[in-house]
């Protein structure tokens, strides 16, 4: 049987998972914005939840999900437990292996004064407001709110084995379906790799789940023992979602790891990371960029070893000298630090200024020692908000406490003050691959931008390598050369998937052609992008306005039992066909207005602050709900016998404008995003696309440049084209088409765009079209066209779906922009794909003659 995450995999199970809509739920009260991966995570639940398919788990439903430290396993949590919470779940139980991790996980669930708190200023579900509470056991929950005790899965066994008053027992999860939330569950296995599961841990979490058939535990880890044929049998019908280190580095979410081994001894290997430090600091300086680098000294097995860097740190800062600069300087062959020196020296920054700027960074109160359990408890605070501006720590010193439930963005140094190595037979001992634990920990991106539009949240300069920003994307680990040590890191760091071997790499230069800068384009041609701005309502007079059609609201009137039906599409047709059952319409305006008041006073969403953001030509909530482009023109029809219809009441109506004010909400939403696309702005060609070396996989697909295709001719504006299968097959199709083209059209010329070019659809989301393809009409040479073209894979075209509906909205659009006497058409066809090869020469075709 395969892994249940290999199921999601098929192309059928693709297409259905595209389907899948995330709940307002989810998409309103989440603080942070959802990335792409997350929202895989998201719909593979709500289908496993909704769908029956082969290999479906049982109930009670345990998942699993294996995802990459820094990913936003908590964020995954936080959407499952709204999500659960509006299925009717109450209690939740949240456990995990260390009591430091408890108190950073209560901040990010329950303190909204933390920058890590998951959820907007207000939780709001199914038009009500929602408390998360924190508990001690489940008598004291209520069923308004999110209940949740936190504990360890150390003291959740003592408490279930060894029952004492005000404790959580068993009983406690026999008459509540509970949701148990596992962090770093691979701690939860020690009886399953035993093969004696009896009165461990994982017995306790197992009897716990199976208390209820309603039950659900939901696991999460970055570290699962694939290896291990125990651990494969227990997991493979549970692993939901597996999104690991090497596919979060893979889509650029994590910095890039670079190895600084030099002859040095501990003292100029603390040095050169101090030098590197300032240079982050004063480069992002510079970009405006609000950066404090951080430092991490590590020692190798006991507290008293890490004591005693953090003293002979802290006389090194005192003793530091413009000698002690000098002697680095002088001497260290690592590129990146003399690109350090060579910046402060064309900055102005003398040797002394570099002394003092050092000093002052590493006075003692701005260095944490975090070594022992009470000094992380204690010290939880600062280690997890180093990147806030009003925390002032620069250095931390650590043994083993920080390989978990860390959260760093702003570690940019690991110096490793030791120089053993425990490794057997060129296999990574186990400190060594508790160091490649760490490193996966600080190789979390530090979010930055300075080019508008760019996303703040992944690496930019992969394919620039000589930008100077480069090392703000960059994890280094200072370490002694010793090649057998080396060795084995690198394998262990392989292994984990955060760590490309730089022998595996290599440079290729990517060079516009001279004959390209020869012509016409480059030198006077422009290329066209748009921006990503505020969505503006100020023309929104109306719901037709927003593009929301307004069909009647069916509202099924309550049974003798008093149980009330809210139907949001078509009612049942065993309800519409009942000969007992008649409808009768109401419109909103001959609702009493009091009634019609207080349900919108019920609802958030619909004070009036929030609302005129999205209508802002209403001057009060009467206009809102008296105007028949808004609430006054709707009207709900009431389905019940005769005499319910006859005798609706004040809280029928209210039940009904309940379920019709949650569907305008919905409605709103999404035909309101925060920001759309600006309109389209001209730059020069010369100005945009430039030289620039970029690193492959030596032996890859994406090493073959295809010279024998591109090589020839001002066609295509590159000296090679370093890109994916499905990119090389486009390229060779439009070699082959070029002839045709050259008849009809003139100055025709194809740029593969390397992230230099980015559109905005109306939502808001950034786009890099992998080419642009400029030509011009033999017939009329005032009119130019700009044609965006993305050619996918496969298995990308339902996951990318949105990309290809915004090309084919703007090939249906055709922008024509006028420049002085020349005209431009903006325009794009739809994905390439191998397979469709013959649909897309016709859209090209229709688009270029149309």
């Amino acid at each position: 049987m395969a892994f249940l995450h290999e199921i999601f995999n098929n192309p059928f199970a693709r297409k259905a998972l595209a389907e899948v809509a995330l709940p307002n739920g989810i998409n309103d009260n989440l603080k942070f914005s959802i990335r792409s991966y997350q929202e895989e995570a998201f719909r593979r639940y709500l289908y496993t939840e909704r769908e029956d398919f082969d290999c479906k788990p049982r109930k009670p439903l345990h998942l699993l999900y294996n995802m990459a430290t820094g990913s936003g396993k908590t964020m995954v949590m936080g959407g499952l437990m709204l999500h659960l919470y509006q299925k009717g779940y109450r209690n939740f139980l949240f456990f995990v292996n260390s009591n430091n991790i408890i108190q950073k996980t209560k901040d990010n669930f329950l303190n909204p004064q933390t920058s890590k708190y998951l959820f907007r200023d207000k939780i709001i579900i199914d038009g009500k407001e929602v408390f998360l509470k924190q508990v001690d056991n489940f008598d004291e929950s209520d069923h308004e709110n999110i209940n949740i005790k936190f504990t360890t899965i150390q003291q959740l066994h003592i408490d279930l084995n060894n029952t004492k008053e005000n404790s959580v027992t068993y009983e406690d999860f026999q008459d509540k379906k509970i949701v148990l939330i596992a962090d770093e569950a691979h701690h939860l296995n020690s009886g399953t790799k035993s093969g004696n599961l009896f009165g461990s841990w994982e017995d306790t979490v197992l009897q716990i789940l199976h208390q209820n058939l309603e039950n659900i535990l939901l696991e999460f880890t970055a570290t699962l023992d694939y290896e291990s044929r125990e651990i494969t049998e227990k997991y493979k019908d549970k692993v939901i979602y597996k999104y690991d280190l090497a596919q979060f580095r893979t889509d650029k979410f994590s910095k890039e790891i670079n190895l600084v081994r030099s002859l040095y001894d501990e003292q100029e290997r603390i040095v050169q990371a101090l030098i590197l430090n300032l240079y982050r600091q004063e480069l992002a300086t510079t970009h405006h960029i609000n950066l404090k680098p951080v430092i991490l000294f590590k020692a190798k097995k006991t507290i008293k070893e890490s004591e005693q860097n953090k003293e002979n740190f802290h006389k090194l800062i005192d003793d530091f000298s413009e000698e002690i600069i000098e002697k680095i300087r002088k001497t260290s062959t690592v590129p990146v630090v003399q690109k350090a020196f060579n910046f402060f020296e064309a900055r102005k920054i003398s040797k002394s200024d570099i002394v003092k700027r050092i000093r002052t960074h590493f006075r003692e109160e701005n260095c944490l020692s975090a070594n022992n359990d009470s000094e992380a408890e204690k010290n939880q605070i600062l280690l997890n908000t180093l990147e806030e501006e009003n925390n002032p720590i620069r250095a931390v010193f650590a043994v083993q406490k920080l390989n978990e439930g860390w959260d760093v963005l702003n570690l940019f140094d690991i110096v490793r003050l030791y120089e053993d190595r425990d490794g057997k037979d060129g296999k990574p001992g186990k400190t060594t691959l508790s160091e490649a634990q760490l490193i996966g920990r600080g190789a979390r991106y530090y979010p930055f931008t300075v080019r508008e539009g760019e996303d703040k949240f992944v690496r930019k300069y992969d394919d620039d390598i000589a930008n100077d920003l480069k090392i703000l994307e960059e994890l280094y680990y200072h370490t002694k050369e010793d090649s057998r040590y080396i060795s084995e890191l690198k394998k262990a760091l392989v292994d984990s998937g955060i760590y490309e071997d730089e022998a595996n790499l290599e440079t290729k230069q990517l060079k516009l052609k001279p004959i390209f800068k020869t012509t016409e384009l480059y030198k006077n041609g422009v290329v066209f992008s748009n921006k990503k701005i505020p969505k503006s309502f100020t023309k929104i007079k109306s719901f037709e306005d927003l593009g929301m059609s307004r069909p009647n609201f069916r509202h099924q009137l309550s049974s003798g039992s008093g149980k009330t039906s809210n139907v949001f599409f078509e009612l049942e047709k065993s309800v519409l066909f009942d000969e007992n059952i008649k409808s009768e319409g109401v419109r909103i305006q001959d609702i009493q207005k009091h009634v019609i008041r207080y349900a919108l006073s019920r609802n958030p969403f619909y004070y009036f602050d929030n609302l005129s953001r999205y209508f802002p030509n209403i001057t009060s909530i009467w206009d809102f709900i008296d105007d028949e482009k808004y609430l006054g023109g709707m009207e709900i029809i009431f389905y019940g016998t005769q005499s319910r219809l006859q005798e609706i009441s004040h809280f029928d109506y209210l039940q009904a404008l309940n379920g019709l004010l949650q569907t305008i909400e919905a409605d709103i939403k999404h035909n309101a995003p925060d920001y759309e696309g600006s309109s389209f702005q001209a730059q020069p060609i010369h100005k945009v696309f430039r030289d620039k070396e970029i690193r492959v996989t030596k032996g890859s697909i994406k090493a073959d440049g295809q010279e024998n295709v591109v090589a020839e001719g001002s066609w295509y504006a590159y000296n090679a084209n370093y890109g994916t299968s499905e990119e090389k097959r486009f390229v060779e199709l439009f070699s082959r088409r070029f002839k045709g083209l050259n008849q009809k059209f003139q100055d025709i010329h194809l740029i593969r765009n390397e992230r230099e070019v980015k559109i905005f659809d109306k939502l808001g989301r950034a786009f890099e079209p992998d080419f642009i393809l400029f030509c011009s009409q033999r017939k009329d040479k005032q009119l130019s066209y700009q044609v965006f073209i993305e050619p996918k894979g496969t298995h990308l075209l339902d996951y990318d779906k949105w990309k290809d509906d915004f090309l084919r909205e703007m090939g249906g659009e055709k922008k024509t922009i006028t420049i002085h006497t020349d005209e431009y058409l903006i325009t794009a066809v739809p994905f390439y794909n191998h397979e469709n090869e013959r649909e897309f020469e016709r859209a090209l075709e229709k688009t270029l003659m149309s």
